[in-house]
């Protein structure tokens, strides 16, 4: 033992276990009448944010919920699902937020897996929700939210009490529960489940501080910004923003369904400056009719993640008037952990080539400690080429827990010591990663890998094509070889030949689709292509399969 660690002990004034629910309580001390959240004609300040979800929390704890408990909400970015990021975990319980866009039978099979003690949920859901209840096998509290824009049509009373009235149960002068240990759960996140049931990733409260932290510095957000909620906050949540926008202080605008004149009225409106959303977010208003769009009169910073978008859309982005930073992350890792960031070397470049960087999945965010581009098997860095494949492998405090119940599962993926992220691709000499792959999509064709996202790139940049995706089709020479799915601008046209004629004008002839189907592609509610769906149906009845 040295002299460091003699007599310099932990102790309740030098040490307080991290968490981001402490961000509100300073916000709330020291900007009270600040504007928190802006939805419609509601508006809160951050006192009454504050004095909403001590209530609530108060509520939940009359109503049983204690320490360790899950409490499942199902809604869309409206101040309700905003405020539960606080008044949950307040009581020590666990937020679990619910994808809106999925089936009664996930939904069932998600309330029964995380064993859920309490349900908030917006009533235009209740039809799937009741149905998901009906396999779920027990009573649970049940709390209503009634928002005048949802639709309702066909909405049902299916809580025994209403979100306003519950709240008004608690005690204003409720003392919110700190986390004991850092490594407490605060969240419960499922997976998209593209193959099987999804899994459940714990987050805890030391992770949930420090990317609410990083985020803010790696974007360089400044306090009091007016932040566009357009990111699902049942998506990571809302990549952690509800804890950040608390900490900056920001003006919080929610908006329940994503259009682009929405978007391009409220960002006109509420002097938006900034907002996060997938790339057919961005694709969405890049092609948005011309009496729709609106481009900002002023600075407006957005934050684009999921599939590793085609550069021309940060082209698009910037002759619109925005700021595109490209992310990359995981529901594993709290949301994003790498970012595209600038160096003053690549100003002179010209703007294809500029979009072409920014493309990028980038270097990591400084909350996290190492991240590197590995072969899975020997688990050694590939080399610093921009070339040679490997996996990213990620390790640092914003890697979740674990997988909920599901030890097996949870020992794979951190095999090594390294969570394995099960996406391909080269780490380039300046250190910043690009993404190729996931691991399942890359084609292998004839010996050779075919990247689906080089491939897409390309179609992208042809003037017809709205969305794009590829997947290997079998060959019985090749083993598979690209098919490309195009979806179409409105009021344009364009050929399977011209297609695949654009395609070997700009890449090797084999990485070129043999086939094109158009139509619209299948999605996830974050946008991201269901790929497995596509590659389902090529496969349909084949012995074997390619990736």
């Amino acid at each position: 033992m040295n002299d460091y660690d003699k007599n310099l002990d932990k102790n309740k004034a030098n040490y307080v276990p991290l968490t981001p629910i402490s961000f509100i309580e300073r916000t709330k001390d020291i900007y009270p009448n600040y504007e928190a959240i802006v939805y419609k004609k509601r508006s809160y300040t951050w006192k009454q944010v504050y004095d909403r979800c001590i209530k609530f929390a108060s509520a939940l704890e009359k109503h049983g919920i204690k320490l360790g408990d899950t409490v499942s909400i199902m809604a869309p970015n409206i101040p309700e699902l905003f405020e539960a990021h606080y008044s949950v975990p307040m009581t020590g319980a666990v937020l679990n937020a619910i994808n809106t866009r999925l089936d009664s039978k996930t939904v069932g099979y998600i309330l029964k897996h995380a064993d859920a003690k309490a349900l908030i949920v917006d009533r235009q859901f209740h039809g799937v929700v009741k149905k998901a209840l009906e396999s779920f096998g027990k009573k649970i509290l049940i709390i209503d939210i009634v928002d005048q824009q949802a639709d309702l049509k066909d909405s049902e009373k299916i809580g025994e009490f209403e979100y306003e009235s519950f709240l008004e149960q608690g005690n204003a002068s409720y003392v919110w529960k700190r986390p004991k240990d850092e490594w407490q759960s605060i969240s419960l996140n499922y997976t998209s489940g593209t193959t099987g049931n999804p899994k459940g990733v714990v987050y805890h409260h030391r992770g949930s501080y420090l990317m609410s932290t990083g985020s803010a510095a790696a974007w360089n957000m400044p306090n009091r910004l007016n932040f566009l909620y357009t990111v699902p906050m049942f998506h990571c949540n809302g990549w952690c923003y509800p804890w950040t926008l608390a900490m900056l202080h920001a003006r919080v605008i929610c908006i329940r369904n994503i259009n682009a004149k929405e978007i391009f009225d409220l960002i006109e409106e509420h002097k938006v400056t900034h907002f996060g959303g997938a790339p057919i977010i961005l694709n969405m208003l890049a092609s948005a009719p011309k009496e729709e769009q609106k481009p900002p009169k002023h600075k407006v910073y957005v934050l684009t993640a999921a599939a590793p978008p085609p550069s021309i859309i940060f082209k698009k982005m910037k002759n619109l008037g925005f700021e595109v930073m490209h992310v990359y992350g995981l529901t594993e890792t709290y949301g994003h952990i790498l970012q595209c960031a600038w160096n003053k070397e690549w100003d002179d470049l010209n703007e294809d080539e500029k979009a072409d960087i920014s493309a990028r999945q980038g270097v990591r965010y400084p909350n996290l400690e190492d991240v590197d581009v590995m072969d899975p098997e020997s688990m050694k860095s590939v080399p610093r080429d921009g070339k040679t494949i490997g996996e990213i492998m990620i390790r640092g405090n914003v890697v979740m827990k674990g997988y909920f119940k599901d030890k097996e599962a949870t020992e794979k993926a951190m095999k090594g010591g390294w969570f394995h992220s099960g996406d391909l691709a080269v780490m380039h000499p300046d250190n910043y990663v690009q993404i190729l792959d996931r691991a399942k999509d890359i084609i292998i064709s004839g010996g050779e890998n075919i990247s689906t996202v080089e491939v897409e790139s390309v179609i992208f940049k042809h003037p017809s094509v709205l969305e794009c995706a590829i997947v290997p089709t079998p060959d019985e020479k090749w083993g598979g070889t690209p098919k490309a799915y195009v979806t179409l601008k409105e009021g344009k046209s364009a050929t399977e030949v011209e297609i695949i004629e654009f395609c070997k004008s700009h890449l090797a002839r084999f990485k070129a689709p043999k086939a094109v189907e158009f139509g619209p592609l299948p999605k996830t509610s974050t946008g991201k292509v269901q790929k497995f769906k596509l590659r389902e149906q090529e496969w349909q009845g084949k012995e074997r399969r390619v990736n």
